[in-house]
């Protein structure tokens, strides 16, 4: 793959769609296979791809607060699933949409 190859293949991926993703298909497979740390490893590599694709885009510093908000995200759904008694799919289709909302306002908008 030639360098501009790569180059157009990461200006088209959308690093909201791996934020949201991470939350939801790593909750989808923690639920559906009983195996927590499969759905986090999910929920890693979603995270990581979006980091790499913040730090080329918008530098380390953007890439640090967007990093931030995501596992934020992952933890305000815990407490809200179990804290404040919302059901699970809700508390992080919640979280899900804000985290990726936010992250396509701040790092995806051209």
């Amino acid at each position: 793959m030639t360098t501009s190859l790569l180059s157009r293949a990461r200006t088209r991926l959308s690093s909201a769609a791996l934020v949201a993703g991470g939350l939801a298909a790593g909750f989808g497979v923690a639920q559906g296979t009983g195996i927590r740390a499969l759905g986090g490893a999910v929920f890693l590599a979603g995270g990581l791809a979006a980091g790499w694709l913040w730090v080329q885009r918008r530098g380390w510093a953007v890439a640090l607060g967007l990093g931030a908000l995501y596992v934020g995200a992952f933890v305000l759904a815990h407490v809200l699933a179990l804290g404040v008694g919302l059901p699970a799919w809700l508390a992080v289709s919640l979280v899900t949409i804000a985290a990726a909302g936010v992250t396509y306002a701040v790092a995806d908008r051209p």
